[in-house]
């Protein structure tokens, strides 16, 4: 019969209520920073570039601020006399109320 082999990494507690030795975590490498590496600037274009006003228009679009949209919201709550509905629904007609008046302000 053969025997089992034991490697010496094994713990071995005795019956005599010695204590299992502690094992140390390995201690955390300081992580080395990395440098800002500099950014190459690209050659400067001989022309300058035409926008079409189309995409002008279009980076403007404007979008209400949490702000707008809280106070909104809020004020949807307060007519209706500070009580039941739905905070989500009151939020949504606050976006939308807001979107739309800035869409025909922009036409």
């Amino acid at each position: 019969m053969t025997r089992k082999r034991t490697s010496e990494t094994d713990l071995v507690v005795s019956g005599a209520g010695a204590a299992a030795p502690v094992r140390r975590k390995a201690a955390a490498r300081p992580r080395a920073k990395r440098a800002a590496e500099p950014q190459t600037l690209a050659a400067a274009p001989a022309e300058p570039e035409i926008v079409a006003p189309q995409a002008d228009a279009a980076s403007s679009v404007y979008a209400p601020s949490y702000q707008e949209i809280a106070a909104l919201a809020y004020s949807f709550w307060e007519a209706r006399g500070c009580q039941g509905g739905s905070p989500e629904e009151d939020w949504l007609r606050a976006e939308q109320a807001l979107l739309s008046q800035s869409s025909f302000a922009t036409a």
